[in-house]
C-alpha cells in the first residue's frame, strides 16, 4: 500500500488530500478533530490529485454539486454504510444524525454511532458530513469547527455574503 498527498489551498484553509494506491482516501483541514500524524500521509506527490483538485475548485466556486471520484476508504462496515448515506444528502439539505440511522434502517437512538461514524469520515467535504445537524436542526460538532461548517451549508444554499 502506497500513500501520497499533497496539500491545496480552499476557500477553508489548507486542504491536505491523501491518496492510497491511487485512489483518494482522505481530506483534512489543518484543524480537524481526527487529523492522522503527518507521517500517516506518505511521500508529498501531486500527480494522483488532478481530478480531485479540479472537482473541489468547481464545488467551491459554486459549479459543482455532486463529487464523482473513485476512493479507496479505510473504515468499519458501519462506517463505510454511514459514509455512502452521507453522499445521499442532496446539496444544500441538511438531516439530523437520527434521521440518517433511520434511513440506515436502525432506530433514532442510533445517532449516537451515527455522529461517531460522521466524525471520523476521512474525506471530509466530498463525503458531505456538515449536511448532518443536530435533532432541532442546529448546527453541532464537525471536525473541522462549526465556522467551517457553516460556510460549506451557505455556499450550498447561495447564502455566501
Amino acid at each position: 500500500m502506497i500513500r501520497t498527498h499533497t496539500v491545496i489551498d480552499s476557500p477553508v484553509g489548507p486542504l491536505t488530500l491523501v491518496a492510497l494506491d491511487g485512489l483518494l482516501t482522505g481530506v483534512y483541514m489543518r484543524e480537524q478533530r481526527y487529523r492522522p500524524p503527518q507521517e500517516f500521509f506518505g511521500h508529498p506527490d501531486p500527480e494522483p490529485f488532478g481530478e480531485v483538485t479540479a472537482q473541489l475548485g468547481a464545488y467551491f466556486a459554486g459549479t459543482l454539486k455532486e463529487f464523482d471520484l473513485p476512493m479507496n476508504l479505510v473504515g468499519t462496515p458501519f462506517q463505510k454504510e454511514v459514509w455512502a448515506a452521507l453522499q445521499q444528502v442532496p446539496f444544500g439539505e441538511t438531516l439530523t444524525y437520527g434521521g440518517l440511522a433511520e434511513r440506515l434502517g436502525r432506530p433514532p437512538s442510533a445517532a449516537r454511532a451515527v455522529g461517531s461514524a460522521n466524525g471520523h469520515n476521512p474525506v471530509s467535504i466530498i463525503i458531505p458530513c456538515h449536511r448532518l445537524v443536530g435533532a432541532n436542526g442546529d448546527l453541532t460538532g464537525y471536525g473541522g469547527g462549526l465556522p467551517v461548517k457553516r460556510y460549506l451549508l451557505d455556499l450550498e444554499r447561495g447564502t455566501l455574503f
